[in-house]
């Protein structure tokens, strides 16, 4: 009688309700991918395929055959992204999911049982795609990540140009402050044109820097070896070789959010003032007027908040788009930004309350906004110097950048302009609290506070 009723649990274990039959899994790799469909469409329900285009268009006719409906597949590297765009053509319903939450059974790690795995998966319902913005989106997106990589690569060769002047014993680098400012660029060019007149070089100083002429000419007497004044004059080339292309790349990207639809008229709702009052690109900002195109099509200005500059709106536009209503709520796009507690609950305890690991990119942007705050003497400042004397940096971090993703999440649904007097009740309360705190404290110390007339 027991064996009958296990026997039963097992099969109503395994036969779980489908919720989408039309369901395929694809495991994706650099030179084959297998696709696996419902046994009942074919007599081959598992087969591999290589990775050229033609091929790829072979699986979505092969899966168009089996009356497949629905493809799900792992985020490997950048290899989905040619067979996602491809399914897409077809008018595929693609999911994308992370590898992390679809691990298979330890020890039984095959391409075939992958496949297999991440269909069943989502034939029965247990998988959730990832938010993946529109593809306008993504084109800025990966020129902006392009550029990323450009800036590093031109910070790579401002190093090597330190250590050829380093290796000469030039200290013009440690005497101003940016090698590859007016002063600096002019300075270098002239000594690999021959010039080797301390005084001479130190004529060329520009009115705003700060250090003496006597100090620079000091800095500039050194041995002067044709070997390391080759490798000066390759990463002196190759750092403005890559800073052109910057350039062009955000001329580029200028192209692109020109073609974005506006959320608001700039000329009848002009923006408002900036927060910083000079308005000149510093650093790696862009060379054009990125916070007009960002505030034309988020409908608000996300510089106003406290932290955010114009790199951090670029770096959250070109990782969630101008458009957040696949959104549900706030609560929803702080869990998908990682910076909510991720409570692991077990026997009625919470045994963790961590946040999840991740890598998700608006997520560091607004990390980055949080540090930033650190001398700030807004509302948003005090809250997280705050934070940060209460739980350590870290945790006041991430507790800050939830507080600005909600701030944003609320200005670009609502598309209402910042206004930090909303926080001065919250300040108010927060005072009201330091003075009982303060009272109770002195009146277990005998003491008796008395206000200042």
């Amino acid at each position: 009688m027991a064996k009958k009723r296990q026997q039963k649990k097992r099969k109503s274990v395994k036969m779980l309700h489908q919720i989408q039959p039309d369901a395929a899994g694809i495991d994706v790799g650099a030179t084959e991918i297998y696709v696996a469909v419902p046994d009942d469409r074919t007599s081959e329900p598992v087969r591999c395929f290589g990775t050229f285009t033609r091929d790829l268009h072979e699986v979505a006719q092969w899966l168009q055959s089996c009356n497949i409906k629905s493809v799900v597949m792992e985020s490997t590297g950048v290899y989905w992204i040619p067979i996602l765009q491809i399914l897409e053509s077809y008018d595929f319903e693609v999911l994308l999911v992370n590898a992390r939450h679809v691990k298979n059974v330890p020890g039984r790690k095959t391409d075939v049982q992958d496949c297999q795995w991440l269909q069943y998966l989502h034939s029965v319902g247990l998988l959730r795609g990832s938010y993946r913005p529109t593809q306008d989106v993504c084109a800025i997106r990966s020129l902006l990540r392009h550029r990323e990589s450009m800036v590093k690569i031109s910070s790579t060769h401002v190093q090597h140009m330190h250590k050829a002047l380093t290796q000469m014993n030039l200290q013009i680098h440690n005497v101003i402050s940016d090698i590859t400012g007016l002063t600096g660029q002019a300075i270098v060019d002239a000594i690999l044109a021959g010039e080797r007149n301390p005084k001479k070089l130190a004529l060329l100083k520009h009115g705003r820097i700060k250090a003496s002429k006597s100090v620079i000419e000091k800095s500039l007497e050194g041995n002067y070896l044709p070997e390391h004044l080759f490798t000066l004059r390759q990463a002196l080339q190759s750092y403005r070789h890559y800073r052109q292309m910057i350039i062009a790349c955000d001329q580029e990207i200028e192209a692109y959010l020109t073609d974005f639809e506006a959320r608001i008229d700039p000329d009848e709702n002009p923006p408002p003032t900036p927060r910083v009052k000079d308005t000149k690109p510093k650093g790696n900002e862009p060379d054009f007027d990125l916070r007009s195109h960002l505030y034309r099509v988020f409908g608000t200005d996300l510089t106003q908040v406290d932290g955010i500059n114009v790199l951090t709106a670029q770096s959250l536009f070109a990782e969630i788009g101008p458009n957040l209503s696949k959104f549900p709520s706030v609560h929803h796009f702080c869990s998908w930004l990682g910076l909510c507690p991720n409570n692991k609950i077990s026997g009625g305890r919470i045994l963790a309350a961590k946040t999840r690991p991740g890598s998700n990119r608006a997520a560091q942007a607004l990390r980055l906004a949080a540090h930033a705050l650190w001398r700030s003497q807004s509302y948003l400042g005090h809250y997280y110097r705050r934070m940060r004397a209460r739980h350590g940096a870290p945790k006041a971090i991430t507790a800050t950048a939830h507080k600005l993703a909600r701030i944003v999440f609320h200005l670009i649904i609502t598309g209402k302009a910042y206004d930090e007097s909303v926080f001065a009740m919250q300040e108010n309360l927060h005072k009201q609290r330091m003075e009982q705190n303060l009272k109770k404290q002195a009146k277990r110390l005998g003491f008796q506070l008395v206000p200042c007339q």
